[in-house]
């Protein structure tokens, strides 16, 4: 029997499959038949050399006039191989570059397939390492009049692919189905043994685009699967209700604020509250547009918990952003921090801060109060999640930009605690509805696009240093003028550059801009007289704060600083940001670092200064960035620029994306669909005991590490 599972040798011999594990990484037969064709050949729709254009790509079906390799370069080292073609009526000339073996393989007087993007030499329009097969009446691809185009390397050719694989589904078995019948019925689908020839031998458009449909749409549900299981099993799971408390902290606390709830605040503080009144975990995830008062959201909710006699953790991932969260904190609870002291109020609590960085003696104390449970907030750095650090009663998790924690990590509180917790996720970077399903699939979102009341226009200008060199001295020049105004400014970089290779102590250079040689030049130069400071993430914990805690107080003007302050930090005073080299930042991260300023009374004003001459792509996105300040919209400019496997996380794992034809950027209304019916099967039948395909895919995934990465992006 031949099923997804059977291993590669005893189906193409063991040359075939070691050289297709070599290349491909590929073991099964399920690794095989998921190498989809990235395009298909029509004959009947082949193109002609009239009417040709630079750029497009065609399909030819030539005769080949004459091939010859002609060396150049040093010592004639390197080849270039040019194969003259013609349709019958006019010539074009193929060249490829470095591959003599076009030669040895391409007969004078032999039909061939060309296809490929048609370039431009010497005003003569040429084809630049097209596909070129030969094409024979024996060949079954011919005779059905689609040939499938795979991904392929040097080694192992699209050809290559194509025999194989009809080797392999000339042996196949008929397979267990995943999708429930009735479902791929009504939708004209074919079953997956099906799916699987067609879209690999296809007899017709219609066969292989209604297979990709099929295909894509399992790719989907399997994963939406997989969250719908963990959501089942979070339901299942049993955890303390925290109901609200009426007249508690939580309460009192939004008494006291100078300003009134959004309405997107208030509707997600409901939701919250609704579940942690639950007797399961709550798993949700808080995302908003910078500034949409995500930590009041969250503060409210760790109030909810501390009422309920429970304790709550911020957990965040660097320690000036733990730092301002805990100054911030215990700024705007007053005396409701101040439980046990003279100054405090009744039923007060405490908060407190513990990072890697801490002092044996401060560090004691703090898990003094933790275990006690004097201490009803924690807030700390990866130190939170140390042996020795013990609740007396952990009952909320909440996890500051999701994205910088490993799955694992937050699974250590999580687990360490007697009782399971609730969790609740926050992140700063706006997330479009088709990456959350799929990224964040098992946790409830929640969104706030409204700004708070009172929240400043922010302009966003791009300075081309390569197009107005001039308008990077007018940009210092705004900064001192904002400064005499009596607010602040900061200036960001890309690298810290001590013990780096300096690439130039001007700012304006072309080179990444270092920040300890911007400090410099900025203190001698076009800043020269102003109180500037410098803050990066390898200072010393305490000259850290020192720094920002100077900074928020007014005792400095600019701060010249890495991304450390991208998210957290809140200055009402600064007004203006000038970022260095913007091109080399993400869009999304732009927007984060934007978010620093107008946040007072006063309008802020971004600078984006980039030396990229010539980079239109560069170019684009930071125009992108400039034309709007809706976070959400930026965000989904940015993952249309992004590789899949980025937008999964791929890069960070290590791995490959286990998505073939899915996209989470452009399939939303399939990953919709693939949702509601995964929601429907995992209330009817948990273990998937009805569907045993789908539990095998789906055992598969949740042990493979894409189950890990899905959730660290």
């Amino acid at each position: 029997m031949v099923d997804l599972d059977t291993r590669l040798g005893p189906v193409v011999g063991k040359a075939s499959a070691d050289k297709l594990s070599k290349t491909f990484g590929m073991e099964t037969v399920g690794d095989l038949l998921t190498h989809y064709p990235r395009r298909y050949v029509d004959l009947e729709q082949i193109d002609s050399f009239a009417d040709l254009e630079v750029g497009q790509y065609v399909t030819f079906v030539a005769q080949v006039v004459d091939v010859k390799n002609i060396p150049f370069g040093p010592g004639g080292r390197k080849t270039r191989t040019q194969v003259r073609i013609t349709d019958g009526r006019q010539y074009l000339n193929a060249t490829f570059f470095n591959q003599r073996w076009i030669a040895k393989r391409t007969e004078v007087g032999s039909r061939q397939l060309f296809a490929g993007v048609v370039g431009e030499y010497r005003g003569q329009p040429q084809l630049t390492h097209p596909v070129i097969r030969e094409l024979g009446d024996d060949n079954a691809s011919f005779q059905r009049g689609i040939i499938p185009v795979y991904p392929a390397t040097a080694s192992i050719s699209s050809w290559e692919l194509e025999r194989t694989i009809d080797t392999v589904l000339a042996v196949l078995d008929p397979l267990p189905d995943p999708l429930p019948g009735e479902f791929a019925e009504v939708r004209g689908w074919p079953d997956s043994t099906t799916a699987l020839h067609w879209i690999h031998q296809p007899r017709g458009k219609g066969q292989w685009y209604t297979a990709q449909q099929r295909l894509r749409f399992d790719e989907a549900f399997a994963l939406q699967t997989v969250f719908a299981r963990r959501r089942h099993a979070f339901d299942t799971e049993t955890a303390i209700s925290r109901g609200w408390k009426a007249g508690g902290l939580a309460d009192r606390f939004i008494d006291r604020l100078g300003f009134e709830l959004t309405d997107g605040q208030k509707s997600v503080v409901a939701d919250i509250s609704q579940d942690l009144a639950r007797p399961h975990p709550m798993h949700r995830l808080l995302q908003g547009e910078v500034g949409s008062g995500k930590t009041v959201v969250s503060l409210i909710a760790m109030l909810q918990v501390v009422d309920a006699g429970a304790q709550a953790a911020l957990l965040a991932p660097t320690e000036v952003l733990a730092t301002q969260h805990f100054h911030s904190i215990t700024e705007q609870l007053g005396d409701l921090a101040k439980g046990g002291m003279l100054d405090g109020v009744e039923g007060a609590t405490r908060v407190r801060l513990l990072t890697g960085a801490m002092g044996a003696k401060a560090r004691k104390e703090t898990l003094l109060d933790v275990i006690s449970g004097e201490a009803g907030i924690v807030i700390g750095t990866h130190a939170l999640l140390q042996e020795g650090v013990d609740f007396a009663e952990l009952g909320l998790l909440v996890v500051d930009e999701q994205h910088r924690f490993g799955v694992e990590q937050r699974a250590v509180l999580v687990d360490r605690a007697e009782v399971t917790p609730h969790v609740l996720v926050m992140t700063a970077t706006p997330i479009p509805r088709t990456v959350a399903m799929t990224v964040f699939g098992d946790l409830e979102t929640s969104t706030l696009r409204e700004l708070p009341r009172g929240r400043q226009p922010i302009q966003t200008t791009v300075i081309s240093l390569a197009e107005h060199p001039s308008w990077l001295d007018r940009a210092w020049q705004r900064i001192r003028e904002e400064v005499e105004k009596g607010r602040q400014a900061y200036v960001v970089t890309t690298r810290i550059g001590d013990g780096e290779t300096a690439s130039s102590a001007d700012p304006a250079a072309a080179q990444p801009a270092a920040l300890v040689d911007v400090f410099a030049a900025l203190s001698e130069g076009p800043l020269a007289g102003l109180r500037l400071a410098m803050l990066h993430g390898r200072m010393p914990a305490d000259e850290k704060d020192a720094q920002m805690a100077a900074f928020a107080a007014g005792e400095t003007d600019v701060l010249v600083a890495t991304t450390v302050i991208e998210v957290g930090v809140d200055v009402p005073n600064a007004t203006v940001m000038v970022v260095l080299d913007a091109d080399r930042f993400g869009l999304s991260q732009l927007h984060q670092l934007r978010g620093r300023i107008g946040r007072g009374e006063h309008a802020g004003l971004c600078l984006l200064v980039t030396d990229t001459a010539g980079d239109t792509l560069a170019r684009e996105r930071l125009d992108a960035v400039a034309s709007t300040t809706d976070g959400f919209r930026i965000a989904q400019f940015d993952i249309d620029l992004r590789r899949e496997g980025d937008v999964l996380g791929a890069r960070q794992s290590g791995g490959r994306s286990s998505l073939k034809l899915l996209s989470v950027v452009r399939h939303e209304r399939v990953i919709a669909e693939a949702r509601d019916l995964a929601v429907r099967v995992v209330e009817q039948d948990p273990e998937l005991s009805g569907l045993p395909a789908l539990r095998r895919i789906v055992d598969e995934l949740e042990a493979s590490q894409q189950a890990d990465y899905l959730e660290r992006t």
